[in-house]
């Protein structure tokens, strides 16, 4: 290319840069601009953000984008001006070969909210490819016995642009004997030819070397040349002549190799060799391919390739019929041959996530990506519709022509459906229809939205008393549905006072196991039933947690032992002395030792054996195996010795029992100097004898008496366990109270405990404890003893009672308590 030419290409580029345009299209909110090819870095295209109608300062924070399917980066935007500009190279034929059109597609995406926007850019031509031939130097052969305005066809240059600067015109060097006949703009078919003006004459002239340029339309113009060489042959008067000069053949695209195109059929007027013709191809159109084959004798074209209408709708095949004389003759035809589409492309899914993954809360109608559907296809073949799976919170809407935005079109729980495995389709309108697929995973991120939730609301604990410290004695478990850190679940104490003490000091919880251990050793004593709660938190913003309560049973162990009562109100625990006058009868009561144990059940059950005295002598006394009470087992004589000391062995039932003495000192004198103390106890005897008359009635009554009881206490207790109010912090022993006495004595000297609930959830809860659950084999034949007088029928009926005490349990009441008073009673 010379120094003028690229000036003045130069001068082309800058008048067509500065002839840019840039419009909205009416109805489609579609920006149109235009730009030469070839424009150099930095050339200005338009004022893409003002075009838009966005503002400069929300193009970052707005995420300002462009997006061009298969173009590259030629296009870009300055994001401080809002300016298109030319970023690298634009060839308009290497993007669009010889089409009349030439566009590169924009797609600006800006976020917050997500607006998509579609940019076209018209590629300009310019004049910056040359005519070229498509050989360096053509031959042409010529009897000599040609007449004047005979015509030869040439093979004529192509540029690869278009418009005025694809318009070919060509010049030939001069001489006399030939001439040009230019192609007719109205006649695109009309060959280029070489015309005789004048007889040829081989014995003076045999041959020429002429040059052929040809200059296209564009300023500068840019031109090529070829290189004419024509050999005048001898005598050989006919040509070989077609039926027609061109041929026109419609095949579909992928018409299977070896399938009859055409038969072409030429013929020469001269005999023998000289009207003996054969075939060949001279060139295809218009890319050289060999796509199709000539059969040299019989004229026959056939398909020899792929033939795909998506890269080139038209081909022309150039024939020459040469004959067999000497010289040879030739003669031409051309075949047009139409390609027609056939709708073998599927369509094209392009898939851009824009928001993965995507939080269960999101709101209907948000944007989760976008898609883009194309078919190379024309025609119905290339119209695409695209649909979505079925039964999914999603959906497709088209946004513009073949795109589409994917949104969330109802709500999403992660705990159900963590991920969706979405199906793209896309259809053309052939027919048979093609399609094809996308697959889109769509995770499902997730949300602190569940609280951590225990199996149950409550659990029972049962612990020993004593326990070591820091003794594991449950351990609670809570699980969270939800994912990573909102599904890591920590423990705590709901901390609250115990009496005067706090909670975390009597047990504490794991924050990440949930066990729950006894810092300190726990006394059924002090302590028979703790209640709290645990608090499971999980790790999520903002945290969601539960709460769990615990019931821990302090479980009693024997190991206190029998503390014996004072003998009188308001004295210290001392020996009991007693006056005891000898005219007594036997069984007559003449003391009592009492005795309690702080603790329940067998552990708390007293039994009294009176020790053997020294020397082995036998003494005149014995005491009652639960009752305590000291009575005389025959009347008195006088070699009885005055001063009776007895040692009375107070022992508990627990394993191993624990064991307290008590002393008696009797004091014997004759009936005359008995203390008025000793009468009174002798009315009272006297008087319980007199009772023992009715006993069977007063057996009915009590029976009657403590079943009522018995089933009032159950209601009264369920009522108040179902409706009792909230108070925390009443939690405390009771007084010792004497529970069942009567003229002859009691069986046993206990305390009713207050059961120290300490909840925080109600008032403290008064149950009636229980000191036995059953009774030894040897209780009736005690009773027995101790109670002939009261007859068979009393005997008979405490026996009948025996079986029904570890049937009358509940809620912490023990049968053995009514045994107890009925018996005393």
């Amino acid at each position: 290319m010379s120094a003028t030419q690229r000036s003045g290409l130069g001068n082309g580029r800058l008048l067509l840069s500065l002839l840019l345009l840039a419009a909205w299209e009416s109805g489609s909110g579609q920006v149109h601009y235009s730009v030469p090819e070839e424009a150099k870095h930095g050339t200005f295209v338009g004022r893409i953000a003002q075009d838009l109608g966005l503002e400069l300062a929300e193009l970052v924070p707005r995420l300002f984008r462009v997006a061009s399917k298969g173009r590259g980066d030629l296009l870009e935007v300055n994001l401080q001006n809002g300016i298109l500009f030319v970023n690298s190279r634009i060839d308009r034929e290497e993007l669009c070969g010889r089409s009349a059109e030439c566009s590169i597609h924009l797609e600006v995406i800006v976020d917050r909210p997500l607006q998509v926007f579609h940019v076209e850019v018209e590629v300009k031509d310019i004049n910056d490819n040359p005519p070229v031939f498509s050989l360096r130097e053509q031959k042409l052969l010529i009897y000599e016995s040609k007449q004047p305005d005979s015509r030869f066809p040439l093979e004529g240059a192509s540029d690869a642009d278009i418009g005025e600067n694809a318009q070919l015109t060509y010049r030939l060097s001069k001489n006399e004997y030939f001439s040009l006949e230019l192609p007719i703009n109205s006649k695109p078919t009309k060959k280029l030819s070489l015309t005789l003006k004048k007889s040829l004459d081989r014995e003076k002239t045999p041959e020429f070397n002429l040059l052929l340029t040809a200059a296209d339309g564009g300023k500068p113009e840019l031109t090529g040349t070829v290189q004419l060489f024509i050999r005048v042959l001898d005598i050989n008067d006919n040509d070989p002549e077609f039926e027609q000069s061109e041929y026109k053949v419609r095949l579909m695209e992928n018409t299977a190799k070896e399938t009859l195109v055409i038969q072409l059929n030429a013929t020469d007027q001269d005999e023998g060799v000289n009207g003996e013709v054969t075939y060949s191809l001279m060139s295809i159109k218009p890319n050289g391919k060999p796509l199709f084959t000539l059969d040299e004798n019989n004229g026959e074209v056939k398909v020899n390739g792929t033939l795909d209408y998506e890269e080139n709708k038209f081909y022309e095949i150039e024939v020459q019929a040469t004959d067999k004389g000497n010289p040879p003759m030739a003669g031409h035809c051309t075949v047009w041959v139409e390609i027609l589409d056939a709708n073998d492309n599927a369509p094209e899914i392009t898939v851009t996530s824009l928001s993965l993954p995507v939080r269960e809360d999101t709101q209907p109608s948000t944007v989760i990506a976008l898609i883009s559907v194309s078919d190379r296809d024309s025609g119905d073949n290339g119209q695409v519709i695209c649909f979505l799976t079925p039964n999914v919170p999603f959906k497709i809407v088209s946004t513009f022509k073949n795109y589409y935005s994917l949104l969330l079109d109802g709500s999403l729980d992660r705990e159900s459906v963590s991920v969706y495995k979405l199906v793209v389709t896309a259809r053309d309108g052939g027919s048979p229809s093609l399609s094809a697929t996308a697959s889109v995973s769509v995770e499902v991120a997730d949300v602190n939205d569940n609280a951590p939730a225990f199996a149950q609301p409550e659990y029972t604990v049962f612990v020993k008393e004593n326990n070591p410290p820091g003794c594991h004695i449950f351990t609670v478990s809570a699980r969270d549905a939800d994912a990573q850190e909102n599904a890591l679940v920590s423990y705590s104490l709901v901390e609250r006072r115990v009496g005067e003490r706090a909670l975390s000091s009597y047990v504490s919880v794991h924050a990440e196991s949930g066990k729950v251990y006894a810092l300190q050793p726990l006394d059924h004593e002090e302590l028979e039933l703790l209640q709290f709660q645990v608090s499971a938190r999980d790790a999520g913003v903002p945290p969601l947690g539960s709460n769990v309560t615990l019931q821990v049973f302090v479980l009693d162990e024997n190991d206190n032992a029998p503390a014996l009562l004072p003998p009188g109100p308001g004295g210290g625990p001392s020996a009991v002395s007693q006056v005891v006058s000898r005219s007594v009868d036997a069984g007559h009561v003449v003391a009592k030792v009492r005795a309690v144990d702080a603790d329940s059940g067998y552990n708390a059950w007293l039994s009294y054996e009176l020790q053997p005295a020294a020397g082995g002598a036998r003494s005149p006394f014995r005491v009652g195996l639960y009752s305590g009470e000291i009575s005389t087992t025959r009347a008195l004589d006088e070699a009885d010795a005055p001063r009776q000391r007895l040692l009375v062995l107070v022992k508990d039932h627990g394993e191993p029992a624990l064991t307290a003495t008590a002393t008696v000192l009797l004091s014997l004198e004759d009936s005359g100097q008995a203390p008025k103390a000793s009468s009174r106890a002798l009315s009272g005897a006297a008087g319980a004898e007199t009772a023992l008359v009715d006993v069977n009635v007063y057996l009915i009554v009590a029976i009657c008496a403590v079943s009522s009881l018995l089933v009032l206490t159950l209601l009264l207790y369920t009522a108040l366990r179902c409706s009792a109010p909230p108070s925390e912090g009443a939690c405390g022993p009771g007084k010792p109270r004497l529970v069942c006495s009567s003229a002859v004595g009691s069986w046993s000297y206990s305390q009713e405990r207050r059961q120290r609930v300490c909840s925080g959830e109600g008032p403290p809860k008064t149950d009636l404890m229980a000191f036995s659950p059953s009774l030894p084999p040897g209780l009736d034949r005690e009773v027995g003893e101790e109670r002939q007088e009261a007859g068979s029928n009393h005997s008979g009926l405490i026996s009948a009672l025996l079986p029904l005490q570890n049937t009358m349990k509940f809620g912490g009441f023990d049968s053995t308590f009514y045994m107890k008073m009925l018996y005393s009673c």
